[in-house]
This record gives structure tokens, C-alpha cells and sequence, in this order.
């Protein structure tokens, strides 16, 4: 039987990680097409106080590598968050694609009743069960930068839609 926790966590990150990739590439090829700076799109933000379109995949990424990494017992795999182009940003994600693969199922098996504490030691300490950690914070958190990513390609013109967005299942 398949692990609850690693069912609903790595497949889903995996697919849409993979939206995301194809989202870039279209943002990517509409840049090209009409001559648009890639920064603009890169630098682009929904509002002024949000994160720009490479900080939101940047994040993106980081709540689905410290999420499943937490959940698995290991240790969380360090970014450097240096992405400027589309390109390190798809080199990004095919580096957390990577890790969430090399991820055995075996790893989860505890995870719903494993604590997990974020930020210990610090004012903004949390504690929570590996099971509302991902239901509750991990998969909000990560859907939240997922679709702002989307949501600013497509107010910036970039032709994608929801097919685009969730990627392959």
C-alpha cells in the first residue's frame, strides 16, 4: 500500500513543479517572440509589496524541497537563490525534480506523526504533526507561490492557461 503522506505530497510537487517548468518556457518564448526584456517578466509582480516572478519560483521551489525533505527525515538540500534568467530558474526546478526523485516512499511511512518544527528556537517557532505540516502549511504555502508565478505571466500577456498550470498527470 502507498504511503497517505508521500502520495499526497512528492506526485503532487512532481506535477506541479512540472506546470511550472512549462509556464517559464512559454514566458520564456513569448519574451523572445516580442521582444520583451526577460526582466521584465522575471522582475514582474503582481502588486508592488509581492515578490517578483523569480522570487515567487524560487520559494515555490523551496517549500517543495524542505517540505518533502522534512517529512522524509533528511536533510533539507541548501539553493543558493543566485536564478536570474529562465534558464537557472528551469535548472532550479529540475534540481528539486531531481531530489523529490531520489526520495524513496520507505522514507514517509512515519511521516503523518512526525514532528516537525520550523524555525526552532526562534519567536516564529511552530510545531506541528508531518501530517498538518503539509496539509495545513507545506501544500498552501507552495500552491500560493505556484500560482502567483502563473498569475503574473498571465497578467503580463504570456499565453498560458489552467491546462498549462497544473502540468501532466
Amino acid at each position: 500500500m502507498t504511503n497517505v503522506i508521500y502520495a499526497t505530497s512528492i506526485p503532487v510537487f512532481k506535477q506541479m513543479l512540472g506546470g511550472l517548468k512549462q509556464v517559464l518556457s512559454k514566458a520564456e518564448a513569448h519574451a523572445t517572440a516580442k521582444k520583451i526584456d526577460p526582466n521584465a517578466l522575471l522582475q514582474a509582480r503582481l502588486y508592488p509589496d509581492m515578490f517578483p516572478l523569480l522570487r515567487q519560483v524560487q520559494v515555490a521551489t523551496d517549500f517543495a524541497k524542505s517540505v518533502s525533505a522534512r517529512l522524509a527525515g533528511v536533510e533539507v538540500p541548501k539553493l543558493e537563490d543566485a536564478e536570474q534568467t529562465f534558464a537557472d530558474l528551469q535548472a532550479r526546478i529540475d534540481t528539486v525534480l531531481a531530489f523529490l526523485d531520489g526520495l524513496e516512499p520507505s522514507k514517509f511511512d512515519d511521516a503523518a506523526t512526525r514532528e516537525i518544527v520550523t524555525q526552532a528556537g526562534t519567536p516564529k517557532e511552530k510545531r506541528f504533526t508531518g501530517q498538518s505540516y503539509l496539509l495545513n502549511y507545506g501544500l498552501p504555502h507552495f500552491f500560493f507561490h505556484t500560482t502567483t508565478a502563473y498569475a503574473i505571466l498571465r497578467h503580463n500577456g504570456v499565453e498560458v492557461g489552467k491546462k498549462d498550470y497544473i502540468g501532466s498527470y
